[in-house]
């Protein structure tokens, strides 16, 4: 991604920043903080895949009738990519990737099926499935750290599990 490009994303992130404070003032006011956080940090991660090159097709996507949603769908490439986001504004003991238990990645995987049968064409296009955990810890820096692959099609067993 050209220089240019990503100035652009810069100055878009930065004018929907002043937006959406300007928005908590006035509707998203009585929200509970960890919504807010969560809103906060899909934004902080939609910016960093689209400064990596990420093509993202739909936010806080669901099928409907189905629990859940996807925070994020995006195309890297050919791949296309499944990305749950976690939102912390502290640094706890446990970091915040590991939050996505065997149940909520059953969830991504069963809403990723739905999504994937609605696309034109007869073949699936290759998948993956991420998370982006965002730290937004008041007075410093956001952090942003970017999993591919986290999980995949079938449970496998992680060392931390």
């Amino acid at each position: 991604m050209g220089r240019l490009a990503r100035m652009r994303i810069d100055w878009i992130e930065r004018a929907l920043d002043g937006l959406h404070r300007a928005s908590r003032r006035r509707g998203l006011a009585g929200s509970p903080p960890h919504l807010l956080a969560g809103i906060d940090g899909e934004r902080a991660a939609f910016f960093y895949l689209r400064r990596k090159g990420y093509v993202v097709v739909a936010r806080r996507w669901s099928a409907g009738n189905l629990p859940g949603d996807i925070d994020l769908i995006a195309w890297h490439g050919p791949m296309l990519c499944f990305i749950e986001v976690k939102t912390r504004t502290a640094h706890d003991m446990t970091p915040a990737e590991v939050a996505i238990d065997q149940h909520k990645r059953n969830i991504l995987r069963r809403l990723a099926r739905r999504y994937i049968r609605q696309l034109p064409g007869e073949a699936a296009p290759p998948v993956r499935f991420d998370v982006v955990s965002v730290y937004l810890v008041p007075g410093k820096e956001k952090e942003i750290t970017h999993f591919e692959n986290y999980f995949g099609w079938n449970e496998r067993r992680r060392d931390w599990e």
